[in-house]
Order: C-alpha cells, then structure tokens, then sequence
C-alpha cells in the first residue's frame, strides 16, 4: 500500500494515544515502516535520527537480533503461562533475581506488571496495603509533584499532576496531593537554583504537616520528570528531600520508568542521586521496547510485611510477567552488561552529549540548554524578551514539526524541546544530532520571523 492508503486506514479505524483525532485526520500520520541502529525510516523513504528512542524505551536501538531470538525462543518453548494460582516460570524468575542484582542492595523482590502506568497502579496497592499491615490504616495520602507523570490509568494519571489529564479524568483516586516541581527554569529563575531546590523539597514538608503525618503514606517523584520537560532538579534538591522524609515515617516511592537502565549513566536514577526508596517502578528500557514489559521492586521493609503479614495480595495482571516479554527482558539486561552500556553513557556519551548539547545554548531561541546521562532539554524563548513566547503560537510543536523535516525525532513538552536517544548512540551521531537540532531551531526561528512580518504588513482596518 502506498502512503495515502496507510492514512486513509488509520483515520477511519485507528485512535491514536495522546492525539487530537480530528486535527490527525486531517494531516494525515506518519507512516514509520522499519528501523535500524539509531534510525527509523517511513514509508516515504526518509531516514529520521529516533532522538527519543521510541519513547524513551529503545536503550538498545532498532534491529537487535538477540532479543528477537530470545523472544522466538520462548514463544516456541512456552508462550504464554501466567503467575497465578502457586505457579511460575523460568523467564519470571531469572529476570527477578537479574533485577534484584542490578538494584540497589535493600531492593530484593519484584512484582511484574506489562507497563509503567501498570507499575504505578501497583504501588499505589502496595503502599496502602503495607499501611493496613502495619496497623495505620489512617495513612492513605501519597503526596507527588505538580507536572510530574506516573500513567494514564486512573490510579497513574491522579498521582500524576498533569491538569489537562486531570481535567479530563472526571473524579480522581481520593487522597493524593501535589506540591510544586523543582523546574528551576520554568518556575524559580528569580532565585539562586540551590535556594530553589531546598524551597521546593520545603513544599513537602509543608505539605506532611498540613496532611498529618499519620494520613500520610508516600512521597512519589522521577529522578528526572521526564514527560515533564526533562527537569532536572537543582543539586540541592534530593538531599534536601531525603532530609525531610528521614524525619518523618513516610515511604518513598522513586518511579524510574523513564530513568532506570541507563538513561541517567547508571543502572538507576536512584543510584545517581544516592536514593534508597521503599518502591521503585520500572518500565520501558527494560526491555529496549521490544516487547511490554514493567514492574516494581520493592524494598526490604515492604516486601518482608507483605510476605509475613499479609496474605493473599488482590492485585496483578494477565500478563504479569509474561514469559516471552521476561525473556526479552532478561536479554537485554544481559546484553546491556556485557557491552558495559551503562557504563559507556556515565563515562563517554553522557558527557559527550552534555558538550555538543550545552553548544545550542547560543541559539537565540534557546533560553537554557541542559542535559544528565543521555536526556537533554532546551526550552524555547523570545529573543528579545528572553520570556516565553505567547501559547497561540504553539513554538514548540512547530520546532518539532521542523525537527521531523530535517531528519530528527525531538519531542515538545509546551515549548520545551527534549531528547532521549538510544543508549547505544555513537558520537558521529550525536553530532548529526546536534546539526539537525540547530537546523530546526533556524528553520523555527525563521518560521517566526515570516509570522511576524505577515502581522506587520497587515493593513489596518
């Protein structure tokens, strides 16, 4: 089928995720048909630099054959059995003792689920069924981060803070409370970064006083946010919020979908910011993408109350732990080991990138360019004003619209542009990466200038 055909197809049966149904219907989707190393190619023939790794998920890139073969492998041994009813598999069991061994030491039990908002849903269970366990069943609030993203299930999109999800989400999971995001840029610029940090791990403090600190449950929060705008806290920050939590008996729960194996230059965000939490989702890069696959580990004190006190768990998914997704899974973690992965975006690509993408900052549309490990962000503003632009003029979605023409995946969150590119990127093509960023910022820049010339040349009525 041709192009047209794929589209014609798409709008008539197809919804899409996070879209506008009828603005896609009348543009038309791209249509992507295969993929290789870095690159992902549509059916016009383009070739376009995947700086997001699908969505954050492709660690290992396109055309693993390893992972493949894994997954042929098990779909012929055993495709599907499920973990119910005293029963198990060899796939679950090796990927639990793997991630275990990788996680942090206090992490030694892991829950499987099929996807990231599956995992968060799981916490959620979990850490108000630890509270009943404990004897204080009154500890049901779970406070998380304005603009932060835990899914879009109910339970996933209501500990999010996101407001367009909230708006459309009717009543939310009662008991849930926000406090304010460490987006130094967006929200603190009229303050050192450091003072911002502290004042906003001070947030949460306010907050467990004003809840109770025998209401309260958890505190949830990215290393990174990552569908935020990849916000990177200020140094001041994590310690601060480690502070506060050490004196209260509160859970913390570290969502490391995004930031887990690798992203950051470590096996886990909490890692690099030397976090211990009680709970830690884990989704997408678990599997490079290859097939779903998500879970929780759970710490010590959790687990060791849910075993000995608990009984039977009412939780858990068809699909939980899945024997062809766990041997993906335990595949690519193989493989990331073997070909120090890890090691290799800590040590080389991280600060390569750092390098290259803190170059864009001359750009004079870009207002701050800042990067951790291989996620990067650059936030959009006026020249002249060094302010964000109007909303109307939606400057992010036309420099991601730019960045496709020029051959390059960046993702716009409002008018802040983010990156998140295979692990496996080399250099070269972090430097293609880096050319087409600016050609696309050129290509926006230029956009806006004929916007504004348009407006000008009008005559008055």
């Amino acid at each position: 089928m041709q192009t047209r055909d794929y589209q014609r197809l798409d709008r008539d049966h197809h919804l899409h995720p996070f879209t506008d149904f009828k603005a896609l219907g009348e543009e038309g989707s791209r249509i992507i048909t295969h993929a290789e190393g870095v690159y992902i190619f549509d059916s016009e023939g383009n070739r376009i630099l995947d700086g997001m790794a699908g969505l954050w998920c492709v660690n290992l890139g396109y055309g693993r054959e390893e992972l493949v073969a894994a997954a042929t492998q098990q779909l012929r041994r055993l495709p599907y059995y499920n973990n119910f009813f005293k029963t198990t598999h060899p796939p679950a069991v090796a990927l639990a003792e793997r991630l275990c061994r990788l996680a942090p030491d206090h992490l030694n039990h892991a829950f499987f689920t099929g996807s990231g908002s599956e995992a968060n849903d799981t916490v959620l269970r979990m850490v108000r069924r630890f509270w009943a366990l404990q004897g204080k069943p009154g500890k049901q609030w779970v406070i998380a981060r304005e603009n932060a993203y835990h899914g879009s299930t109910v339970a996933g999109m209501s500990l999010g803070g996101m407001a367009p999800m909230h708006a459309q989400g009717g009543p939310l999971v009662p008991h849930i409370a926000h406090v304010r995001q460490p987006y130094w840029f967006g929200e603190g610029r009229d303050q050192e970064p450091e003072a911002f940090g502290r004042e906003c791990a001070a947030a949460i403090e306010a907050k467990i006083l004003a809840l109770g600190e025998e209401n309260v449950a958890a505190f949830i929060a990215e290393p990174v946010q990552g569908a935020g705008g990849a916000i990177i806290p200020p140094a001041s920050y994590w310690p601060a919020v480690k502070a506060v939590l050490a004196k209260y008996d509160i859970l913390l729960v570290v969502d490391e979908v995004i930031c887990g194996f690798g992203r950051l230059g470590e096996w886990f965000g909490s890692v690099h910011y030397d976090l211990q939490p009680d709970l830690m989702p884990i989704a997408k890069g678990l599997s490079s993408g290859y097939l779903p696959i998500g879970g929780v580990l759970v710490g010590d004190r959790v687990a060791e109350t849910l075993i000995e006190e608990g009984g039977e768990f009412f939780h858990g998914f068809t699909y939980s732990g899945h024997p062809a997704c766990a041997a993906v899974a335990l595949s690519n973690l193989e493989l990331m080991e073997a070909e120090g992965v890890v090691e290799r975006v800590r040590d080389d690509l991280g600060p390569y990138l750092a390098r290259r993408w803190a170059e864009l900052a001359d750009h004079p549309l870009v207002g701050e360019a800042r990067s951790l490990g291989l996620v990067g962000a650059l936030e959009l503003v006026d020249p002249a004003s060094g302010e964000r632009f109007p909303k109307e003029l939606a400057v992010g979605n036309r420099c991601r619209d730019l960045c496709f023409a020029s051959g390059l995946v960046m993702r716009s969150v409002g008018d802040t542009m983010i990156i998140s590119p295979p692990l496996v990127i080399a250099r070269a093509e972090i430097d293609e990466l880096i050319d087409k960023a600016r050609a696309a910022l050129d290509a926006t820049q230029a956009q806006l200038a004929g916007l504004t010339a348009t407006v000008q040349e009008e005559p008055l009525s």
